[in-house]
């Protein structure tokens, strides 16, 4: 049981590793890369839906092995309440994340949206910002999980 607990782990923390950082590289790198040599539709499409694509087998690998991993935390011994409340709080930091990546996947309506709302124009930063929050939360949870299988 603990080899598929550590594979599980490991998708688990690749995905979200890989999602959250090619996102700060798209938004530190990729985006100010494309703005400088110029307009180059073609490239940037092509970069996006790439990028879209890496987004979701994450999202769908993260879904799936937190869920997992949520389920056999919860119910392999008593972990107390302030563990409960930074799980919630992972759990709806992804959440957040998951909708905020389906509206920035949705390129015709953040077009529009793009000339007209804040949520638009911010929506990359706060998907990072959102992530980095996300793994912190990930090592206050394993922290606190460490503490109650440990002897005192």
């Amino acid at each position: 049981m603990i080899e598929i607990r550590f594979l599980v782990r490991a998708v688990h923390t690749l995905a979200g590793a890989t999602w959250v950082g090619g996102s700060l590289m798209y938004l530190a790198v990729v985006l100010p890369a494309l703005r400088l040599a110029g307009p180059s539709p073609a490239i940037s499409a092509q970069i996006a839906t790439l990028f879209k694509r890496l987004s979701n087998i994450c999202i769908g690998a993260l879904v799936l092995s937190g869920a997992y991993l949520t389920f056999d935390r919860l119910t392999q011994t008593t972990l107390g309440l302030s563990y409960v409340v930074v799980l919630l709080l992972k759990i709806a930091g992804a959440l957040a994340m998951f909708i905020l990546s389906i509206y920035m996947g949705q390129s015709a309506v953040r077009r529009l949206a793009k000339r007209s709302t804040t949520l638009s124009r911010v929506a990359p930063q706060l998907l990072v910002a959102l992530g980095i929050l996300v793994f912190i939360l990930g090592a206050v949870l394993n922290t606190l999980f460490e503490a109650t299988i440990s002897p005192h």
